[in-house]
């Protein structure tokens, strides 16, 4: 019983920011959020041992498990028809969108096969970014099997360091049965897609993050706490997912 006022805490916080989401019609953002504070009111329930506050507890989950329900026939519909678009700000300096929190939502089970269209891929801490995104997908609940990357050569004194970086990935992630397709191309478009169907466009594309005032800084590991630059990102949802 000592831990059930922990465990409502985490669940009203959870719920609160899935209402949020919901309110600002990130739809699928908030469907994630209600259905991890559903689970959490839900061991709560378990835990707690009132009638009248079990009563409580049956309602608050119903009247959030009917909203979830129609946040995934509302996107059901939206995908079904090829109308579906979110569109997230991030602000300069904000903090909080590591590639696990933007890309969580988007990353389900189904997912096999990913295809990542960035120009800057070249630069040392833009090749770390796309080595965080990878391991972003190894950790997620997906069995991705084929990621695909289409970026610009690098010219010059570091091409050699590009080239070293992205054959070295290539093996890394091959000892994790992940085949990496490298492609090289002169273009500007920044685009993700995954073959459940969604696509994530990035303003900035993966690097999208300022650059931490040191090494011992606050945010130079956890990409959670590393201040951002001002970006958008566009979502949507299409039946026929191109390949490169």
């Amino acid at each position: 019983m000592t831990q059930v006022p922990g465990m409502e805490t985490s669940a009203i916080s959870v719920l609160k920011r899935a209402v949020e989401l919901d309110q600002s019609s990130r739809f699928q953002e908030s469907l994630v959020c209600y259905q991890e504070g559903i689970q959490l009111l839900m061991d709560v329930l378990k835990a707690v041992k009132d009638d009248s506050k079990k009563v409580h507890y049956r309602q608050k989950i119903k009247s959030y498990m009917d909203r979830a329900e129609q946040i995934k026939v509302h996107v059901n519909q939206l995908k079904e028809e090829g109308k579906y678009h979110e569109q997230i700000r991030i602000a300069e300096d904000a903090t909080g969108y590591s590639y696990e929190v933007l890309f969580r939502p988007y990353v389900t089970e189904g997912l096999t096969e990913v295809w990542v269209e960035d120009p800057y891929i070249r630069h040392i801490h833009q090749l770390y970014n796309f080595l965080r995104f990878c391991e972003m997908l190894l950790k997620a609940s997906c069995q991705v099997k084929r990621i695909h990357l289409l970026t610009s050569q690098e010219e010059g004194d570091y091409s050699s360091q590009q080239a070293s970086a992205l054959s070295e990935l290539k093996q890394s992630l091959q000892s994790q049965d992940v085949c990496l397709d490298l492609q090289y191309s002169t273009f500007h478009d920044r685009e993700i897609r995954f073959d459940n169907g969604w696509i994530i466009k990035i303003g900035r594309g993966l690097d999208y993050f300022k650059k931490p005032k040191g090494r011992f800084s606050i945010g130079y590991c956890d990409y959670d706490l590393r201040q951002c630059q001002e970006t958008t990102v566009d979502i949507f949802h299409s039946k026929h997912t191109k390949t490169l």
